[in-house]
This record gives structure tokens, sequence and C-alpha cells, in this order.
């Protein structure tokens, strides 16, 4: 018989859990760590170049589409040092030119580049120097207006935030840091849905360019065309050139000019000279080598 005071054996038995011997601390064996956390979020944050827009990857120092070098600006809140802002110069298009400490020369060839067959390679200079900023014109062909008057070349002209730069009629705005400019963003403060009081209207060009079973929108303004993709009209011809001419829709008429191309630019019958703006109408003929092509105003665009 078996005494109930007695410790019994343990019975091998298949379906029990056995009780085995406590792990020992081995310090030549790996010991596993725990597994890396699902909710950690790693973000990268790229670089968004200020004058060609282009997004570049975090930690690059040139921009990879126009090669812009990159200021390295503190954060605010790095030792309490504020980032360095500073004053921009808009285009029609948005786009925005820094206007560093010093001196920056504006023009085709300039720290501030802008292409422009009315624009001078050096057309004018804005000096940033102790907070205040002078623009001055370099003896231009076409001169150089602030908020539409006109400077002598050499005088200096004191500039402020929302003034207007008139290149021989290329505009630029003056855009200082902290002020809210026409490319800004809006935020809604309310989080309920807004309501549009007028329905989005679609943006029809003033004007067009037509011929050879082709039509290329015009914009209000200065519109470059040539063979170079960087032209607002791009016509791939070999007898045009890479910078051809300028087609001006304004509020008095459609003017054309040829700035100085290899081939030349007819007008109907007759060769147009170089730099010469030309009123012209949507019954003139604009030849270019062996293409023509007129310029048709749409009525629906400023209804």
């Amino acid at each position: 018989m078996s005494d109930p005071n007695r410790t019994q054996a343990l019975s091998s038995d298949p379906n029990r859990t056995q009780l085995g011997a406590p792990p020992t601390m081995d310090p030549n064996k790996t010991m596993m760590g725990s597994a890396p956390t699902l909710n950690a979020t790693v973000t990268i944050k790229p670089v968004q170049c200020t004058i060609c827009k282009t997004f570049n990857p975090a930690g690059v120092m040139f921009c990879v589409d126009c090669g812009l070098i990159f200021d390295r600006a503190l954060p605010g809140d790095a030792f309490g040092a504020p980032a360095i802002q500073l004053p921009m110069l808009v285009e029609q298009s948005g786009r925005e030119q820094p206007v560093r400490p010093g001196i920056n020369v504006i023009g085709r060839e300039g720290d501030v580049m802008v292409i422009d067959g009315k624009v001078s390679r050096r057309h004018a200079q804005i000096t940033s120097e102790d907070g205040k900023l002078l623009v001055e014109d370099l003896g231009s062909t076409n001169g150089t207006k602030v908020n539409g008057t006109a400077l002598s070349p050499g005088q200096k002209e004191p500039l402020n935030g929302g003034d207007t730069i008139s290149l021989g009629g290329y505009e630029l705005k003056l855009s200082m840091p902290g002020e809210a400019g026409a490319n800004a963003t809006a935020v809604i403060s309310s989080n309920k849905t807004a309501a549009i009081a007028t329905p989005p209207r679609v943006e029809v060009a003033p004007a067009k360019l037509v011929g050879e079973g082709q039509e290329f929108p015009l914009k209000g303004g200065l519109n470059s065309f040539g063979r170079k993709t960087d032209n607002d009209v791009t016509i791939s011809d070999p007898y045009v050139s890479g910078k051809h001419g300028v087609i001006e829709v304004a509020e008095d008429g459609l003017f054309f000019t040829d700035i100085g191309s290899t081939n030349g630019t007819m007008l109907n019958d007759a060769k147009l000279a170089a730099n010469m703006r030309t009123a012209i109408t949507a019954e003139d003929v604009i030849r270019l080598g062996s293409m023509e092509f007129r310029v048709q105003v749409n009525e629906k665009a400023g209804a």
C-alpha cells in the first residue's frame, strides 16, 4: 500500500506538464534583445530649393536640378539663435530668388539671373547692407523702374517690401521676411469646412500662337519663344534660335520683338530689325524659316 504521508515520485505521464530545471546564464551564449518598436516613426525631411522649387534629399549641399548651393542656417531653437531669413525677389511666375547681404547683380548673367530678351547681362544691382536695400541701374539698354518711376544709371533708390522693380518691362516684386506675400498659403482658423464664395474658374489664355498644325497659349505680358525648352513657347526647328524672340500680350495690343536671332524673323514680307518692338495684329504672318504663324486673341479671356 502507498503511504499518504510519504512523498510520491513523479510518474512518467506524457500528458502531464513536467517542471524542468531553471535556465542558467551562459556568458558564452548570445542573448536575444527586445525587438524595435513599430510605433517609432523616423522622418527624413527633404530640402526644397528656393530657386527652382525642386525637393532634394536630406543632407545634400547642392540642388540636384539647378546646382544652387544651400545655406546652412541654425534652426530657430538651436542655442536660441533665430534662422536667417532673406528678402526675396518674386517673379510673375511665382519663382523666388533671394537677395543676399552685399551686392546682388540682376541680369541674364547676374547673381539674380533673369532670362529675358529685354534684360541686359548686367542690368541692375541691389545692395543689402545694415537692413537697408538700395537698387540702381547699371547702364542697361532698356532701363530700370521702381514702382513705375525710371532710374537714371547709377541712381540709388531705396526699396521696401511690396515694391515692384521693372527691368525693361520684366517685373520683380520685393518680398521681405515675415510678410504675407501673394504666394503664401492661407490658413483656415476654423475646423468647419469653408464654403467657396464663387466657383473656381478655368484660366483661359488671352492669346495663342497658331500655325503649322500647332497652338501655343500666350499669357498676359512677355512670352519668350525659341528652340530651347526653357522658353514659354518651344518651337523645335533647326532654323529657330535657342532664344529667338518675345511676343508681348499687353493691354494696348500685341507686340513682337526679335532678340537677335541667327536667321531673323519675317513679318509679312519684311524682315524685322533685331530688338525692335513691333506692333502686330491677328492678320499679320510671322515667318520663322519655312514656318508661318499668326497670333490670335481669345475673346473669352476677358469674359
